[in-house]
């Protein structure tokens, strides 16, 4: 069983999730359930079909995160080097088509977000800053076209 690192706000933040799920928006979707059989024919009710729909991404998302945290690796990131970039960095990289700064936290898979900044650390960025020191310049292929970055700065939070 293969474990997945993450870091101990990913993990406390899956933790906080699944907490939320069962204690509260599961019981809420029971009682929608229920609210919506009394309104008589179930094979016409949308209400029941919408309330059964929303339980099974639900119970979907609540085995995912029990599955998550049940193999998680949480990693001490005051045990890693923090002159170089590894799992759980912060790292401010400078564009050098654009001239533009962009933050990036190197994360678990379960834990990224693109929307956070935050990248998994199988991502083709993540894995190109891998070792690399602040002053450092960084080829990185995608596919939508090779980038070149300059490492900024490496935070360790």
């Amino acid at each position: 069983m293969d474990k997945y690192p993450v870091t101990a706000v990913g993990f406390a933040r899956m933790e906080a999730e699944l907490k939320q799920l069962k204690t509260v928006d599961r019981p809420a979707v029971i009682a929608q359930i229920s609210e919506a059989r009394e309104h008589g024919d179930l094979s016409e009710n949308a209400e029941y079909h919408a309330a059964r729909d929303k339980q099974s991404f639900l119970e979907g998302r609540i085995g995912e995160l029990e599955a998550y945290i049940s193999r998680a690796e949480v990693i001490d990131l005051a045990t890693v080097d923090h002159t170089k970039i590894q799992f759980g960095a912060t790292v401010t990289l400078l564009d050098m088509e654009t001239d533009e700064s962009k933050k990036y936290q190197i994360v678990g898979e379960p834990e990224a977000d693109i929307r956070e900044n935050r990248l998994s650390l199988s991502a083709p960025i993540s894995r190109a800053l891998m070792g690399r020191a602040v002053g450092d310049d960084v080829e990185v292929k995608t596919p939508s076209g090779t980038r070149y970055y300059e490492v900024e700065d490496i935070v360790y939070i």
